[in-house]
């Protein structure tokens, strides 16, 4: 039988590393070293793709309303404006906590944005990520949702994309009916999926007179939650000198039950009753304002009921993040 002629590969053409795109793991890299993705250029882009940024909303305007929005906010906006302006084309950019179907984002008919801030994201980088999808909204044609991929390790951020001069003001909603500008016309997959967010959503209410402050309704009993900016091991070394000192409520009824831990900062939670709704907790939280700044400025070593008070707070934290 006569021999097979060895086959000769042609050589592919070699990339530099900023051409290199995004591939699947199991593709061929695209550098051309016949090697699949993950084994070769995969590597670094996995490696910068996992690693975590603790505060991925720290610089930006209102960083503990972005964590509330993101974490614990059923259905509420905010305007966002562009560093550069608005693109041609593009009346509006809104940041929505959820949108229908959970896209990533919308163009809308009339060129507005609406971009998505409770999604799953690729990376360790939630800015990095809406980032890259709000530049792909910006471009997409009026009209189509943006889907999800993978951000490139290199993009910019919010925090590049955005006006950091410009106020962040959420405001909440009791539905999701902002989805919908023409609720006739839409389509029977929004409408069903607007339903079903409705159904869902717990009666949610920021309170005035404090920053980032939650108010919500739910069948057994309502909650306020308070996402705080002090470096967590202060705060907890306050609240704990607060709660063993018996000041740590906000009124008859009310009880601090612990926290989160959500993106860098931290969430008190307090247990209201019932009947407690949103403006019976506002002059209450007013007040505790002003006591846990008295607290945040003590630096004397904790007692020992306070230690135990800290102890007990710690053990009731969660990680939302």
């Amino acid at each position: 039988m006569a021999k097979k002629r060895p086959q000769t590969k042609a050589k592919r053409p070699q990339l530099t590393e900023g051409e290199i795109p995004v591939v699947g793991a199991r593709e061929p890299c695209p550098c051309g070293s016949g090697r699949r993705y993950k084994a070769c250029h995969g590597r670094a882009a996995a490696h910068a793709v996992t690693e975590l940024v603790h505060r991925p909303f720290e610089g930006l305007p209102g960083e503990c309303d972005w964590i509330a929005l993101r974490e614990l906010v059923p259905a509420a906006t905010a305007e966002l404006m562009l560093k550069d302006g608005l693109p041609e084309g593009v009346p509006s950019v809104t940041l929505a906590t959820v949108l229908p179907m959970a896209w990533p984002a919308l163009r809308r008919d009339d060129g507005s944005v609406l971009l998505g801030l409770q999604n799953d994201t690729s990376s360790g980088d939630i800015s990095r990520d809406l980032a890259d999808t709000l530049q792909r909204a910006l471009a997409a044609d009026p009209g189509t949702p943006v889907k999800a991929r993978r951000a490139p390790a290199d993009g910019p951020r919010l925090q590049d994309l955005l006006d950091l001069n410009a106020p962040f003001e959420p405001v909440v909603h009791s539905g999701f009916e902002f989805w919908v500008p023409d609720p006739e016309n839409a389509t029977p997959d929004v409408t069903a999926s607007l339903e079903r967010a409705n159904a869902a959503a717990i009666p949610t209410v920021k309170l005035s007179g404090v920053d980032a402050a939650y108010w919500c309704e739910t069948p057994e009993k309502n909650h306020l939650r308070w996402v705080m900016p002090h470096p967590e091991e202060q705060l907890l070394d306050a609240l704990a000198r607060l709660h063993a000192a018996g000041r740590s409520s906000l009124g008859e009824g009310t009880r601090l039950v612990g926290s989160f831990r959500a993106h860098g900062l931290t969430v008190p939670v307090w247990d209201l009753p019932s009947g407690t709704g949103a403006d019976d907790v506002e002059k209450p939280a007013a007040e505790f304002a002003e006591r846990l700044a008295e607290a945040l400025a003590t630096d004397a070593p904790l007692t020992a009921d306070e230690r135990r008070a800290r102890g007990g707070l710690t053990n009731r934290q969660i990680t939302l993040s």
